[in-house]
């Protein structure tokens, strides 16, 4: 009868189709990526696990379907037996989106919570891979780079422009990578007059 009809459709998981139109509508997805998140139900549950702790959903669609699908296939497991849980790869997206660490740096701490299962946030006090955002500690690297670059500085100065690479080279070589490249460029131009 109809109420067994419907009461079977509703104890019906969502269907592959629908649940990829709903990351469509709802998450504002390319179909193109809802189709691959969709391809394996275990795959869109571990999206979706992870957009619990970290809702930004193409930045968790695309370390899932590139880094997380090539460790994966690396590796020939399935998503169920992945080494980093849901939650732990929000951990990691989140230090990228408050600006701890930088997406390169972000890699690295990827394939080390593979290998060794730990989280984001200990790898990157671990290592001391943590970007260094503090204004002060980056402006005197800068002063200490244009001091000891007093031709590179006039030249700048004088239009030579494409400088600009040579000096936030310089700061990112002084701080080994770590400074923050966005404050790096606002504060080599103020610092150079530009």
């Amino acid at each position: 009868d109809e109420g067994w009809i419907e009461a079977v459709r509703r104890s019906l998981p969502e269907l592959p189709e629908a649940r990829k139109a709903r990351f469509v509508a709802q998450h504002g997805l390319p179909v193109y990526d809802a189709g691959v998140l969709t391809s394996d139900r275990e795959l869109a549950d571990y999206f979706e696990a992870c957009l619990q702790t970290f809702p930004q959903p193409k930045p968790v669609s695309n370390w899932i379907m590139g880094a997380l699908l090539a460790l994966l296939n690396a590796q020939g497991i399935p998503i169920g037996q992945a080494p980093i849980p849901a939650a732990a790869l929000a951990g990691l997206l989140q230090l990228v989106d408050t600006g701890a660490i930088s997406a390169k740096t972000a890699k690295t701490v990827f394939d080390e919570m593979a290998a060794s299962g730990k989280s984001a946030q200990v790898i990157v006090a671990e290592k001391g891979l943590a970007q260094i955002s503090d204004t002060g500690a980056i402006e005197t690297v800068i002063q200490n780079i244009l001091a000891a670059n007093p031709g590179e500085v006039e030249s700048y100065r004088g239009g030579k422009t494409k400088l600009m690479g040579f000096f936030v080279g310089e700061v990112m070589k002084a701080t080994r990578g770590q400074a923050n490249p966005k404050t790096v460029n606002e504060l080599l131009r103020k610092l150079l007059g530009n």
